[in-house]
């Protein structure tokens, strides 16, 4: 080859080079990027969805008010792993069999195609950092890079409650600046990650801790929260005397029974609170470094919580039941393009609903095995059409069904229970025996799973 002819076929190569830089800038700029935000045991306790009053949740308030805020989201289970692995893959807990904390997801669904892996093979950058999978199973493969969440500093003396053997069940605060916790080092890490120029789309998820437990926070969150201010949830002494059997099992007594009155009760619900709005002010740092990024105009946000929260409520502690604080999720999205600021959308929507959404706005195709629907329609017009009730999983063969107005839950020993929730916001009246409801009973039992796998073993804690 004579030298005029090397020369044309080099300028040739560094055309087609640069056809296929520019392609792929066009392709990044069309793709939206992901800022995927998960909240560790958030019920209905912030600004926007009313569960507490006067709690101080003003960047979760901002977000839902810049998009869509699902008033009825559910989980898929009311505990961190299975409702994150169902979350994830797209796969309900009774058909992966993953129903408990102890049992590793990837071994029951070894082929499975999981959200970030989704993303990655779309040629999206896909960072995680922090608590997005259970803690136990992170799954790296997941990941182009992910970073583990460091621990949080203890207080000297443990535990500060009092409560003998109380494992993590304890509250109160830490004297130290909140750069020293664990969550605001995730955060950093996603704000340095926002800040860099990206040169094809992305897909951050962010993991934040707390509110689970133990609520260990700086002290200035306590202080939002003076106990004399404190409000008790509303707890019917009788509430779980109409309970079938099945679901007493699932009340923690033994947690509500080891509070000797209602002024440690009052410190207990202030630890919840504090944290909560400890991870607020995490969030709004989040979004703070998105709107100052160039990539504010093109990044869907997303956050979720993993399931609800009881404090007290049917005399229950913590997740694990299938009654609405176990199982009422803090859900929002926000889609440029796609969503108008302020929308609110009460159908009955579930955490298993984000993969197929999210492969949905980013024009992907979702992997077949996914068991969820996409939200878009509900994104354009929150009141739009939706008759699917969210199916909430605990144990094999333990259900909640819910509807707009009804919760139905079937236990695996035939146990049932239904609440009316135009009448009935707290649950406090079992309506499965009543013989007028057979037909409501029968509509909600058709959508309970018909598959029921049986469990992988679990590991030991």
């Amino acid at each position: 080859m004579n030298s005029i002819a090397k020369r044309l076929a080099f300028q040739l190569a560094a055309l087609i080079c640069l056809v296929g830089l520019l392609t792929q800038d066009n392709d990044a700029a069309e793709k939206p990027n992901v800022l995927f935000i998960a909240v560790d045991d958030l019920n209905d306790w912030t600004g926007v969805l009313g569960g507490y009053p006067g709690i101080e949740t003003p960047n979760l308030d901002r977000l839902a008010n810049s998009g869509v805020l699902f008033t009825r989201a559910y989980c898929s289970a009311p505990a961190c792993n299975p409702s994150r692995a169902s979350l994830l893959t797209g796969v309900r807990p009774s058909t992966s069999g993953i129903y408990h904390n102890n049992q590793p997801w990837r071994k029951a669904m070894p082929d499975a195609v999981t959200l970030p892996q989704r993303f990655q093979a779309a040629g999206y950058r896909v960072w995680g950092g922090g608590k997005i999978y259970h803690g136990r199973f992170p799954d790296r493969p997941s990941w182009h890079e992910y970073l583990k969440r460091p621990g949080d500093p203890y207080p000297p003396k443990l535990p500060i409650n009092g409560f003998r053997n109380t494992g993590h069940f304890d509250w109160g605060p830490v004297q130290v600046a909140d750069a020293k916790m664990g969550d605001t080092i995730v955060t950093d890490w996603g704000i340095d990650f926002l800040k860099q120029k990206q040169d094809r789309p992305f897909f951050l998820a962010v993991g934040i801790f707390r509110p689970h437990l133990p609520w260990y926070v700086p002290q200035k969150y306590f202080d939002k929260y003076p106990l004399d201010k404190i409000q008790l949830p509303k707890v019917l002494e009788s509430d779980l005397d109409d309970v079938p059997p099945a679901g007493k099992r699932m009340a923690r007594l033994r947690d509500d029974r080891r509070f000797p009155d209602d002024e440690s009760r009052r410190k207990a619900v202030q630890g919840y609170l504090a944290c909560i709005t400890f991870a607020d002010a995490q969030i709004g740092r989040l979004l703070d470094a998105l709107d100052a990024s160039p990539h504010a105009d093109n990044t869907i946000v997303v956050l979720w919580s993993d399931h609800g929260w009881h404090l007290g409520e049917k005399h229950h502690w913590r997740k694990f039941a299938l009654w609405e604080e176990a199982t009422r999720v803090t859900m929002m999205i926000t889609a440029p393009g796609v969503t108008l600021p302020g929308g609110r959308c009460g159908r009955t929507v579930s955490l298993l609903d984000i993969y197929p959404t999210l492969c949905d706005l980013c024009g992907l195709e979702p992997p077949e095995a996914i068991e969820g629907d996409s939200l878009t329609s509900l994104l354009r017009d929150p009141q739009h059409a939706w008759d699917r009730p969210a199916i909430t999983t605990h144990g094999r063969n333990n259900h909640a069904v819910r509807s707009e107005r009804w919760r139905y839950i079937r236990y695996h020993d035939g146990g049932e229970e239904l609440y009316d929730h135009e009448s009935d916001p707290h649950e406090w009246k079992n309506l499965a025996g009543d013989t007028k409801h057979e037909a409501v009973k029968a509509k909600l039992a058709g959508h309970l799973p018909q598959v029921n796998v049986k469990g992988i073993k679990s590991r030991r804690k």
